[in-house]
């Protein structure tokens, strides 16, 4: 499956049934919230203990279809972080199911170095966004989670981290075009909106795609402070600064109006082409990214009217 599809059935779901309460779903944080750049300073800093000595065991949970960003981004990140000359701070690996090799977006291989059976206890765990994960997968997350000083998830790994329940009571985000499918098919995850990042005690969820980046980025604060992410980040020439401001994606914040010269979909809410599928409705016409989406909407169009409106 394609990253834009797998954007495109995370958001459908949640576009039928719950855009009318939006405004409910989707409240602004206040000052007690967990960390999205709202909190105090004092709830900024979270500090997390490395060790002494040796690496810090960093998991990444991949399957068929794992987008790469997602987890080969902070991959980068936690391996490029060094103090005062000693490096391999973070003990990196990927863990699947089996080691057969998986196809990750773009069709990439990849060999999984460990098993979920055989793989060592991370300290923090990495959830890309990826195919639907299995009971043995989730199961792994629920018991390490219990001893990880950090389980994130990044783009629509929120899913992910939401099937296991843990994201139960507590905040998150994930990629914009799924907003509302998190909210709809998960009611008692607090979905934020128009953020890099949120963490709720150890479980944290990053934007889509490049906010993975950034979350890694913020890990990497909480273990060895602002100095060393700052030396990191220059090390990589990385400029993005939404690991110290995660509220700096407010540009996600509102749904997109659709217009003559910039149609979106009418389900997802995605770009599409003008010459693509459409339905008239009302006398309105509306536009979509597949004929899927098409289909949906013809069934049932009332629940979409406004979203893809020109």
């Amino acid at each position: 499956m394609q990253r834009r599809e797998l954007f495109k059935r995370s958001a459908a779901f949640g576009l039928m049934a719950a855009v009318p309460t939006l405004g409910k779903v989707f409240s602004d944080a206040s000052p007690a919230d967990p960390f999205d750049g709202t909190a105090t300073p004092q709830r900024r800093r979270n500090a997390l203990e490395p060790p002494a000595k040796g690496s810090i065991p960093v998991a990444f949970l991949i399957s068929e279809d794992a987008v790469l960003i997602d987890f080969v981004g902070p991959w980068e990140v936690f391996g490029n972080v060094m103090i005062t000359g000693r490096r391999n701070l973070f003990e990196l690996y990927t863990v699947a199911e089996k080691l057969s090799p998986i196809r990750a977006s773009g069709g990439m291989q990849i060999v999984p170095n460990y098993t979920l059976e055989s793989a060592p206890a991370p300290r923090v765990i990495v959830i890309p966004a990826q195919d639907d994960p299995s009971e043995a997968a989730l199961e792994w997350i629920r018991t390490c989670s219990k001893t990880a000083d950090v389980t994130m998830s990044v783009c629509t790994g929120a899913f992910v981290l939401a099937k296991t329940g843990l994201l139960s009571g507590k905040s998150a985000t994930t990629h914009h075009a799924s907003y509302v499918d998190l909210a709809t098919k998960f009611p008692d995850i607090n979905v934020k909106r128009g953020v890099r990042f949120v963490e709720d005690g150890n479980l944290a969820s990053s934007g889509g795609l490049s906010c993975g980046i950034d979350l890694a980025f913020r890990v990497v604060e909480r273990y060895f402070g602002r100095e060393a992410t700052e030396q990191a980040a220059y090390d990589m020439e990385y400029q993005g600064r939404g690991w110290a401001n995660p509220s700096s994606n407010l540009i996600y914040a509102k749904l997109r109006t659709s217009a003559n010269n910039h149609p979106l979909c009418a389900v997802c809410g995605m770009d599409v082409d003008a010459n693509g599928p459409k339905s008239f409705y009302k006398g309105t016409t509306y536009h979509f990214c597949s004929l899927e989406h098409k289909e949906q909407f013809d069934a049932a169009p009332a629940r979409f009217v406004g979203i893809g409106k020109q």
